[in-house]
């Protein structure tokens, strides 16, 4: 059994990973940090877990009763943490905030999207779990990085997401009454999950790929990512299928659709769903993915799979609804 810890219990991310971990036939959880709720039991937190788990929060910190360690912790708190606290060497780390997912000199984080780096993250010990974002759109684009396909014009994105991105905290732009039939554009051309995905696409195109135009949307639902790419591409559609066929072959969470996808096929599930159509010199590729799970949640328990030589999909062959 793999022993887990969790840093940061209280919201979405660490609702949804303790729900994988708890129905993991190789996991168990050891302990789930929280300050504020200490002594709580998690099904008081969250409601979905009750009849599922009596485990309580605590504010104790175990490293050495466990073997993986998650952070689900917010942005720049993973690096305080770490800075104020020695870790036993082979602790195997998952970090679901931003803090180590862009390279540099210091940093031993392998960037967790397996789909371009699984072998690397076999060998590693600690692993940046990539933005949700950042992983939808960058699966929608790796097979034409891997081609050298990105080099001219530009790329455009747009992309819904839902309310549970916003985290558990509430703000004016995630009350429900704010939310309900209303679409918002938020940080556009400047979102910060645009640094790793260019890291990325360099990582296999070899240069800087060319820019890409992404606004982000707020959408009036509660989970799930829908991404809108197009591009200038030179590949006819029967082409450009069986570059994404074959980039994803051997992947078991991140498939090409024939008809076109909607969102609700990946909800509740660790799947990427991607479809392509050439409309003119124009190529459109749709991606779509549960961002609590493939963006967040999901993809740290693949990590964590790979990472103790575990079947890849161990614990994650989970099933949309049929409404």
């Amino acid at each position: 059994m793999i022993r887990c810890g969790i840093i940061g219990g209280a919201g979405y991310t660490a609702g949804e990973l303790i729900r994988l971990l708890l129905c993991h036939p190789e996991a168990e959880i050891t302990f789930v940090n929280s300050q504020s709720n200490a002594g709580n039991r998690l099904a008081d937190v969250h409601e979905g877990l009750e009849g599922d788990t009596e485990l309580r929060f605590t504010s104790e910190l175990p490293f050495d009763a466990v073997d993986c360690l998650f952070f689900c912790t917010g942005h720049g708190d993973t690096q305080k943490f770490l800075a104020r606290h020695e870790l036993p060497k082979d602790l195997r780390v998952i970090d679901l905030s931003q803090d180590y997912r862009l390279e540099a000199e210091g940093n031993d984080f392998v960037y967790g999207l397996p789909e371009l780096n699984r072998e690397r993250i076999r060998a590693a010990k600690h692993i940046a779990n990539p933005g949700c974002f950042a992983t939808c759109i960058q699966l929608g684009l790796l097979p034409l990085a891997a081609r050298k396909l990105l080099r001219e014009g530009e790329v455009q994105v747009t992309a819904l997401t839902g309310s549970t991105g916003a985290g558990v905290k509430p703000g004016p732009t995630s009350h429900f009454s704010w939310r309900m039939g209303n679409i918002s554009v938020y940080k556009p051309f400047a979102h910060q999950h645009l640094h790793e995905i260019r890291q990325s696409l360099a990582q296999l195109q070899g240069s800087q790929p060319v820019p890409i135009n992404f606004i982000p949307m707020r959408g009036d639902f509660a989970r799930g990512i829908f991404a809108s790419i197009y591009l200038d591409c030179p590949l006819e559609e029967e082409e450009a299928c069986r570059i994404y066929t074959d980039f994803y072959d051997g992947q078991p969470f991140t498939h090409l659709s024939a008809a076109n996808i909607d969102l609700k096929q990946v909800v509740n599930t660790n799947k990427c769903l991607l479809h392509v159509e050439k409309h003119g010199s124009k190529l459109l590729i749709l991606s779509v993915i549960d961002n609590l799970l493939k963006g967040a949640s999901g993809q740290a328990v693949h990590n964590m799979n790979l990472l103790f030589g575990l079947d890849e999909t161990c614990g994650l062959r989970l099933k949309p609804s049929a409404f």
